[in-house]
């Protein structure tokens, strides 16, 4: 008797194949905090958005001063739905005021963690965006059935200590994938 019960993704990488036609998503590496019947909610984590922390603190706080560390810190382009929202990706462990917890993984969304990183505080290892990639029930679903998306479980060296540009090659090359070799035309075998 063959499994029907879907296979949901979160805590896993999506991976853009070359014929992605969405602009919002060609040569995206996706983090997929929640995939479920409702549907699915991700970061993108391979766009930086021009931003860095500094900038995104002066406007919270513009009396602040904030160290060259802010400077350099960017902030990524997490998706297309709610720009204006912020989201930090960050291992489990400490707690802010308002942290999902992903099991190895925590999702905050309050200022005080942009501030605690600003201070030095942590979480070390983070990903901060605005905005991020939603589907609705169903939506994804369809758009793996239609080889829009390679996935593989989520790799923390991936997300966290390589830099952007190598993130998306690295991801599919976890899968034995090099992109540079897959055709942008779309099909079933």
């Amino acid at each position: 008797m063959k499994n029907t019960e879907p296979r949901y993704l979160r805590h896993h990488f999506l991976i853009a194949m070359p014929q992605m036609a969405d602009s919002n998503f060609a040569q995206t590496l996706i983090y997929l905090v929640e995939h479920g019947a409702e549907g699915a909610m991700g970061l993108i984590v391979n766009r930086p958005s021009g931003l860095n922390l500094a900038e995104v603190l002066e406007q919270l706080r513009p009396d602040d001063e904030y160290s060259p560390l802010c400077r350099s810190l960017p902030i990524f382009s997490g998706g297309p739905v709610h720009t204006d929202r912020g989201f930090v990706l960050h291992p489990a462990g400490p707690s802010f005021l308002a942290t999902l917890e992903l099991g190895a993984l925590s999702l905050s969304t309050s200022q005080d963690v942009l501030f605690s990183i600003a201070d030095g505080l942590g979480p070390e290892r983070h990903l901060i965006a605005l905005g991020y990639a939603g589907w609705e029930a169903g939506q994804l679903d369809a758009e793996l059935a239609g080889n829009a998306w390679l996935t593989c479980p989520v790799d923390e060296e991936i997300l966290f200590e390589l830099p952007y540009d190598r993130r998306l090659d690295a991801a599919a090359r976890s899968l034995g994938v090099d992109l540079s070799l897959l055709s942008p035309q779309a099909g079933h075998a």
